[in-house]
């Protein structure tokens, strides 16, 4: 009972935690819910995030912004054509000691740090985009024969313009799958917009107060760890994602004709990690259905990939993913209280 209460008492604080991010952003950022709760489910996660949007709907605002709200370090990096790895990860640097001794030193790059943005990641080579592989998978870095850790906790959020393509480099499909959502940055409604157009031309800044330090995000995603998903909630993934692969005997006949590829366990992974970030948010101890269903799109829509037939009917991996939901049956479970 003990243990209960203690937990009880953590899904309160949590929630209040989040509501007072939830409110410092909004000083900043009009609008946009889904993509913050998503990034913040990642973020209590530990996984990464892909933004995706056209120009001027605020993306690096809405990372620069969490990172103001968060008492840890931040780095930007602008990924461009002539970027190389060692601009990322850093390097070894010959240096001469005062009794004339030469040795190596390395030099950090900004991916030592707690949030890193990546903006516009896919306007750099993918030999560069391929340095953060081992950081966002592993959080650590080799250069030559050493490895080094990068500090707890570590987040990388990328950003990525949808309609350019010249000079663009598309991100390999085993750097997609380490992100944890792919998140599309939708236009503004009518009433937003305005908002925003009025915030942004009075010539007013908002200032913003730090909400959770690094021991505290630490803790967070620990305690979001011990959220419950039952043997019900783990076979209801398992159908979704075996469900996405046209070689499975499970997959509906529109997955077969439609999908050339499907997702792997990873998708299932970060189905389950993200339900139970968003079971917390709403202050339940185990995740649901809706949970599951809520964060399914971002987590899917850049792990499966439609064939020809798909797109010239019109079909987008968002439609597949939503059309793959309605037809998994829900597990019948009763509701939590």
């Amino acid at each position: 009972m003990a243990e209960k209460r203690d937990f009880d008492d953590f899904l309160e604080k949590f929630q209040k935690h989040r509501e007072l991010m939830s409110e410092e952003l909004h000083k900043v950022i009009i609008g946009q819910e889904d993509v913050i709760d998503q990034i913040m489910a990642a973020m209590f996660t530990g996984g990464h995030c892909l933004l995706m949007g056209v120009p001027g709907l605020a993306k690096t605002l809405i990372v620069s912004t969490i990172a103001r709200i968060l008492d840890v370090e931040f780095k930007r990096i602008q990924f461009t054509p002539d970027l190389m790895p060692s601009d990322i990860t850093g390097t070894n640097v010959l240096e001469e000691s005062e009794t004339g001794r030469r040795e190596f030193r390395f030099v950090q790059g900004p991916v030592f740090t707690n949030i890193l943005l990546a903006d516009e990641i896919n306007r750099t080579p993918p030999k560069t985009q391929a340095a953060l592989l081992q950081a966002m998978q592993e959080h650590e870095v080799t250069i030559g024969q050493q490895t080094y850790d990068l500090p707890d906790p570590f987040f990388v959020i990328a950003t990525q313009n949808p309609i350019e393509q010249e000079g663009t480099y598309p991100l390999p499909e085993a750097q997609l799958d380490r992100f944890m959502f792919n998140i599309h940055v939708d236009y503004p409604s009518f009433e937003e917009e305005e908002q925003i157009l009025e915030a942004t031309t009075s010539g007013k800044k908002a200032e913003v107060r730090k909400i959770l330090s690094a021991k505290a995000i630490l803790y967070l995603q620990k305690q979001i760890r011990t959220i419950e998903a039952s043997p019900l909630m783990v076979s209801y993934v398992t159908r979704i994602v075996r469900a996405t692969r046209p070689g499975d005997g499970s997959a509906p006949q529109f997955v077969k004709d439609l999908i050339d590829w499907g997702a792997g366990p990873r998708a299932g992974q970060y189905l389950i990690t993200g339900a139970k970030a968003m079971a917390a948010m709403d202050g339940r101890p185990a995740i649901s259905p809706a949970d599951i269903r809520k964060i399914a799109t971002p987590v899917l829509r850049h792990r499966i990939s439609a064939n020809f037939q798909a797109q010239a009917e019109g079909y987008t991996t968002d439609d597949l993913v939503r059309r793959l939901i309605d037809e998994i049956p829900e597990p019948n479970v009763p509701k939590y209280e």
